[in-house]
C-alpha cells in the first residue's frame, strides 16, 4: 500500500489562470447551452431579467465567500468555515449535501455526454459513451490535479470562445450589419405577449433552474487549497468570474430572444442552434453539438473534482469515513475520487437498463435545490464571522463584503423568498421537498456526530469557534 498511497497533503499546482478557468468552466454547461431554452419557454423574453437578477444575487454570495477564503484558503471551502463558525453539524451538512449535489452532477453530465455524442456520432449505444467519457475523466482526476487543471483549462476556453462569438454575431445581427438576416429590432422582446407573457408564476419557477445553471461559481474557492498561491488566486480569481459569467450567460440570453420569438419551436429545443440556423450559418447544428459536449465533460470533470476535494475535507475534519482522505503519491486523494465518480458510474447501468428519458428526468428532479441551501450557509456563515472578527481583523481583510451588514442581510432574504415562492408553487415542491428531507437528514446527522465529538476524550482540543462559544457560555454564571 506504500507504493499507492503517499502524504495525507495535496499538492499547491494550480495557477491563478487555471483557477480562474476552472471557475468559468465550472459554470457554464448544459444548463446555458439547453436547459435555458425550456426557461426562454416558460418565462418569455423577460428571463433575460431573471438571469440578470439571480446573477447578481450569485455575484454578492461569490463575495461573502471571497471574504471568508482569502482569510482562510481551504480545499472544504464552505464548509469548512461552516463548521468553524456554526459547528461541526453544520460544515458536515453542508459538505455532504454539496458532494451529493456534485454526484448527482457527474451522473447526469454523463447522460447527458452521451445522449449528445450519440447525435454527432450515431450508431453507438449512448451507454457505451457514458462509460467512456466517466472512465476518462475518472483517469485524468486520478492522475494529478495538474491533468484536471489543464483538461478544465481547455474545456472552458472552447466554452468562452463559443459564448463570445456567438454574441458577437448576434449583436452584428440585432443591428443589421449580417445581410441574409433581417433585424427584428424590439419586435420579438415586445410583439409576442411582451416580456413576461405568462405572468409572475413561471418567472418564479425559472429561478430554480437559473440558479442551478449558475451554481459552480464555489469551484474557485475548493480549488485553491491547491493553488500556488491561494490568497492571490482567490481574490483574482472571484473577481473576474463573477462577472464575466454574468455577461456570458446574460449577453447571450439577450442575443437569443431579441433575434427569435420566445415561443418558436427550435428556441425551445436548442436555442443557440436556432440562433446560427436563422443567420444561415453553415453547419450550425453539428458546432453546437460539439460546443455543448464540451461544455458537459467539463462539467463532468469538474464535479468529480470539486465532489472528491470536499469529500476529502470532510474526512480530514473527522465528518466523512478516514479513507477519503488517503492521498496517492501525486497528492490526489484517489479513494474521494473513486467514490465522487461511483454516481456516474451508477448512472451508466441504469442508462443500459432504462431509457435516457427516465435516468435523466430523475437526475434533474433529485438534485433539487441544493444551490439556495448551500448559497444560505454561505451568508449565515459570513454573517457570523463577521461578527466575531475583532475591528483590527476586518482592517486586515484581503476582500470584504459590500455594504455589511445590510447587503448580506438583503441576499439571505432574497434566497429565503424564493425558497418560499417554490413551496407555494406545484412544480417546485417536489423537488424542493426533496432537497428539505435530505437537508434535515444531513443536519441531524451532523448534530450527532457533534454530540458525539464533545463527548470524545479530548474534545476540548478539537471545538470550533462556535461550539467553543457555546462551551464558554455555559459556564458563566446565570
Amino acid at each position: 500500500m506504500a507504493s499507492l498511497f503517499g502524504s495525507q497533503d495535496l499538492k499547491h499546482s494550480i495557477n491563478t489562470r487555471q483557477l480562474t478557468m476552472i471557475g468559468i468552466g465550472g459554470v457554464i454547461g448544459a444548463g446555458l447551452f439547453v436547459g435555458s431554452g425550456s426557461v426562454i419557454a416558460s418565462a418569455g423574453p423577460g428571463v433575460v431579467f431573471v438571469y440578470l437578477l439571480v446573477g447578481l444575487i450569485v455575484i454578492l454570495v461569490m463575495r461573502m465567500l471571497a471574504e471568508l477564503a482569502t482569510a482562510s484558503p481551504e480545499t472544504g471551502s464552505f464548509s469548512t468555515y461552516a463548521s468553524r463558525e456554526l459547528g461541526s453539524w453544520a460544515g458536515l451538512a453542508v459538505g455532504w449535501l454539496y458532494s451529493y449535489h456534485w454526484c448527482i452532477t457527474v451522473a447526469f453530465e454523463a447522460i447527458a455526454g452521451a445522449a449528445i455524442a450519440a447525435q454527432i456520432l450515431p450508431g453507438v449505444p449512448t451507454w457505451l459513451y457514458a462509460l467512456a467519457f466517466m472512465v476518462v475523466l475518472t483517469g485524468v482526476n486520478l492522475a494529478a490535479v495538474t491533468s484536471f487543471a489543464r483538461f478544465e483549462f481547455w474545456f472552458a476556453m472552447i466554452k468562452v470562445a463559443a459564448i463570445v462569438l456567438f454574441i458577437v454575431v448576434g449583436v452584428a445581427a440585432a443591428v443589421g450589419l449580417i445581410p441574409q438576416f433581417a433585424s427584428p429590432g424590439a419586435s420579438n422582446l415586445l410583439g409576442h405577449g411582451g416580456l413576461f407573457p405568462h405572468g409572475a408564476t413561471p418567472v418564479l419557477l425559472a429561478t430554480l433552474t437559473v440558479f442551478f445553471s449558475y451554481f459552480g461559481t464555489e469551484l474557485v474557492t475548493i480549488a485553491a487549497g491547491e493553488a500556488k498561491d491561494p490568497t492571490r488566486a482567490v481574490r483574482q480569481s472571484m473577481r473576474s468570474v463573477a462577472w464575466r459569467i454574468l455577461i456570458f450567460y446574460v449577453g447571450s440570453i439577450l442575443v437569443v430572444v431579441t433575434l427569435l420569438p420566445w415561443n418558436a419551436a427550435q428556441v425551445t429545443k436548442s436555442p443557440y442552434s436556432a440562433v446560427l440556423n436563422a443567420l444561415g450559418i453553415p453547419g450550425a447544428q453539428a458546432v453546437m453539438n460539439l460546443v455543448v459536449l464540451t461544455a458537459v465533460l467539463s462539467c463532468l470533470n469538474s464535479g468529480i473534482y470539486s465532489s472528491s476535494r470536499m469529500l476529502f475535507s470532510l474526512s480530514r475534519r473527522g465528518e466523512a469515513p478516514g479513507a477519503l482522505s488517503r492521498t496517492g503519491r501525486t497528492g490526489v486523494p484517489v479513494v474521494a475520487v473513486l467514490a465522487a465518480s461511483s454516481a456516474g458510474f451508477l448512472a451508466v447501468i441504469a442508462n443500459y437498463f432504462l431509457p435516457t428519458g427516465t435516468v435523466f428526468t430523475f437526475l434533474i428532479t433529485s438534485s433539487g435545490s441544493v444551490a439556495v441551501v448551500v448559497y444560505l450557509s454561505i451568508c449565515v456563515t459570513q454573517i457570523v464571522a463577521r461578527r466575531r472578527r475583532t475591528a483590527e481583523e476586518i482592517r486586515a481583510l484581503k476582500v470584504r463584503m459590500w455594504g455589511h451588514p445590510h447587503l448580506s442581510y438583503l441576499v439571505v432574504a432574497v434566497l429565503a423568498v424564493i425558497v418560499g415562492g417554490m413551496a407555494l408553487s406545484p412544480a417546485s415542491r417536489t423537488p424542493l421537498a426533496l432537497t428539505g428531507l435530505v437537508t434535515a437528514i444531513a443536519a441531524a446527522a451532523g448534530l450527532l456526530h457533534q454530540r458525539a465529538r464533545k463527548r470524545a476524550p479530548g474534545a476540548a482540543l478539537q471545538l470550533s469557534a462556535a461550539e467553543t462559544a457555546e462551551a464558554v457560555d455555559a459556564t458563566q454564571p446565570e
